[in-house]
């Protein structure tokens, strides 16, 4: 991947390659040895049959008369060049001429793979691109205009797509004194590979408009078309395809970097008809750089919706401890042929940052860090345009928060269409960072999905943010429709002790499941999901999220790294194995983990420091306006309840510290039963629940539900 990315060439070309010998056997002929170098490790001329390889002249050189015969290329991948013995063959006067012009030094051409996997075989690739534009705002496909798409004629013709390009009337021929006094400065043009010739050599070419389109002998035949603009493929002229008596020169190829390639053809021969045509077939580029919507590749999509087909991607990554491996894939054959060398793989160091307080050394060993990770060669490629087409980037660990910047700039956004990873990070495994979370939420706005690999569940988890809130969780992809719209009640309690609550939990969703059928509320009606959230732990969150599952409703948790905590009891470090849709979070944002439970109905068991201050949270969440007044209910004995939650409540209220805020008393019921609680919660969804700023306080802090 690496080697890719250095490359900047397209790699069914090589570099332009320039005379290092030359020979003149006659006045038409000249015999030149030609080397060309630091050709990219990706051409893939270095591995496939030779016999594929041709030389593609010079178009000027063509225009101005000469074509070219190999006899024979040698290939040295070790050095990265290529020797070829070619013959170079003046047809008229011009091309006579510009043999004379020619010395070593003078870049004449380049090699050319028509490597048969890469032809286009289907016209859809082709007509796709009309409309489409590059990042610079140029057309993928154009062909003489607005009407272009109707004037290219695409047939498949053995195999291939085949554009039968109508000619323009006349020939173009060069105005002969001009060009004379041209030529020394073509033959030093030459001996600069960036220097481009086609605009000065067509500022002396002459538009016949009444001449035949056919060769005279010895002499080279110039035809025109509309220009012919590709981005996203090579053309190249067909030759078995041509008229009886018609030859193309061996400057037959299209390439994609130009703007307005296809428009002079280069013909000689004898023959006694017009030409009408020019046939040309199609290669594709490599494919990071077809400027492909994730939309185009239908074999990736399909391969992405088998959830195999990730996780055995991700075992072709290195498998070295501590390292971490990114690649970018944007086709379905790629992602099903990966090796361990389509993974760029680093080990980073992260140093400890100095702060504000050395603002330059700060910027300065931040983005050191950033440049050590997989991601950023892909990321820089996206933003150069060595990555054009859309694509899933693969990283076996969660990108940094500090390449957020990077991900959100305009090109990559655009690119990258969605992140899979294994972990969320190296350190911490599956817990993710405050930070971490933050940049989840970035990415969703940016429209860039992200999906969790989660050997765990053995599933593919998609971020998916709650509407009207600022976190999301993880869910399967078969239930992000449902985390989307469910109303989501969930359980606070012990992990120490489960009690006998499972069973009252259990008819407690079941009554939920057969009332929301018969009710009309907003929130609870035929069409809303059931969701149960927990912290993810053992005790009575093990026994919510068992229920959850087999009950058929959402099986939620948010769940936090206690295994670095030295003060937590050994069953609180274990998550329970019930959990379908879940967010990890750090210890030290255990407060931010209990905000973002987001509960829309909590359900508050016996429980310790932890279960008080959610049950404390929940009435702040009511009392600012945070959360709507919804019911809670504090599922057992009264007295015990009464210790925990009555004597401070009246005295808050003596010394008037909840002035006003005393109603939010009638938030909380104390039931003993499943059917308490489903009396409470019909009574709310059919809007006769005495709840609210409007309805009577609660003396104890909580309203005892009785006898029903």
């Amino acid at each position: 991947m690496d080697t890719f990315l250095a490359a900047a060439p397209f790699d069914l070309v090589s570099p332009d390659g320039f005379i290092v010998e030359q020979k003149r056997l006659s006045p038409r002929t000249l015999k030149v040895r030609i080397r060309i170098e630091n050709i990219a490790p990706n051409f893939i001329g270095f591995s496939i049959d030779p016999s594929h390889i041709v030389f593609n002249l010079k178009s000027t050189l063509a225009q101005l008369g000469l074509n070219s015969k190999t006899e024979k290329i040698s290939l040295d991948h070790k050095h990265a060049m290529a020797d070829l013995h070619v013959l170079l063959e003046a047809l008229g006067v011009l091309g006579t001429l510009v043999l004379d012009v020619l010395s070593e030094g003078t870049f004449v051409g380049k090699l050319f793979c028509e490597e048969p996997t890469r032809r286009v075989k289907n016209p859809d690739y082709l007509l796709r691109m009309f409309g489409r534009t590059d990042r610079e705002g140029r057309p993928l496909l154009s062909l003489g205009g607005p009407r272009g798409r109707d004037d290219l004629l695409l047939e498949r013709v053995d195999g291939r797509t085949i554009a039968f390009l109508q000619l323009l009337s006349g020939t173009l021929t060069f105005d002969m004194p001009a060009m004379k006094g041209l030529l020394p400065t073509i033959g030093k043009a030459l001996s600069n590979p960036s220097f481009r010739l086609r605009t000065l050599v067509q500022l002396n070419q002459q538009l016949l408009p009444l001449a035949k389109r056919r060769p005279e002998p010895n002499e080279m035949l110039l035809v025109h078309t509309v220009p012919l603009h590709i981005r996203t493929a090579y053309g190249k002229v067909v030759a078995s395809l041509l008229p009886s008596g018609f030859t193309h020169t061996t400057a037959d190829v299209l390439e994609p970097d130009t703007t307005a390639s296809g428009d002079v053809y280069e013909l000689f021969g004898n023959a006694k008809k017009e030409i009408e045509i020019i046939p040309i077939e199609f290669y594709t580029i490599d494919p990071y750089r077809e400027h492909v919507f994730f939309s185009d590749r239908d074999q990736l999509q399909q391969s992405l919706e088998d959830p195999r087909s990730l996780f055995d991607a991700f075992k072709t990554a290195p498998q070295n401890e501590g390292i971490r491996a990114a690649t970018f894939v944007v086709k379905g054959e790629q992602l099903r042929n990966l090796s361990p060398k389509s993974w760029i793989a680093k080990k980073t160091e992260k140093m400890p940052l100095p702060g504000l307080s050395h603002p330059q050394q700060q910027a300065l060993l931040v983005e050191k860090y950033i440049e050590q990770q997989p991601c950023y060669p892909l990321l820089k490629s996206m933003e150069n345009g060595l990555i054009t087409s859309q694509g899933i980037l693969l990283t076996r660990y969660f990108p940094t928060p500090l390449m957020k910047r990077l991900f959100l700039s305009d090109l990559v956004q655009r690119t990258v269409h969605s992140i899979y990873f294994q972990q969320p990070s190296l350190e911490h495994t599956a817990f993710f960072s405050h930070e971490d979370r933050a940049f989840l939420l970035d990415l969703a706005k940016f429209g860039i999905a992200v999906y969790w690999v989660d050997s765990s569940t053995k599933n593919i988890l998609q971020y998916v943010p709650k509407p009207g809130k600022d976190s999301g969780m993880f869910a399967p992809l078969h239930l992000v429709d449902d985390f989307l719209r469910a109303t989501m009640f969930g359980i606070y309690g012990s992990t120490l002790i489960a009690g006998d609550f499972e069973a009252e939990l259990a008819e407690l969703i079941h009554g939920l499941q057969e009332m929301k059928s018969t009710l009309h509320h907003p929130m609870f009606n035929a069409t809303t999901p059931l969701a149960l959230v927990t912290g993810g732990g053992l005790g009575v969150m093990e026994v919510g999220n068992r229920v959850a599952k087999r009950q058929g409703i959402l099986s939620c948790a948010n769940v936090v790294e206690f295994r670095s905590s030295g003060n937590i009891n050994i069953k609180e470090q274990h998550e329970n194995p019930y959990i379908e849709i879940k967010m990890t979070y750090r210890l030290d944002k255990l407060i931010e983990r209990q905000a973002e439970f987001n509960l829309d109905f909590p359900i508050i068991l016996p429980g310790g420091f932890g279960t008080d201050f959610e049950q404390s949270l929940e009435e702040v969440r009511r009392k600012t306006g945070a959360a709507p007044a919804t019911p809670i209910l504090l599922f057992g004995d009264v007295e015990y309840w009464r210790k925990k939650i009555a004597s401070r409540f009246q005295c808050n209220r003596e010394i008037g510290t909840i002035a006003e805020s005393e109603w939010v008393s009638n938030c909380f019921y104390c039931v003993q039963t499943a059917k308490q609680g489903l009396h409470v919660y019909r009574d709310y969804f059919l809007n006769i629940l005495p709840i609210g700023p409007s309805a009577p306080v609660a003396k104890e802090g909580f309203v005892i539900v009785n006898g029903k």
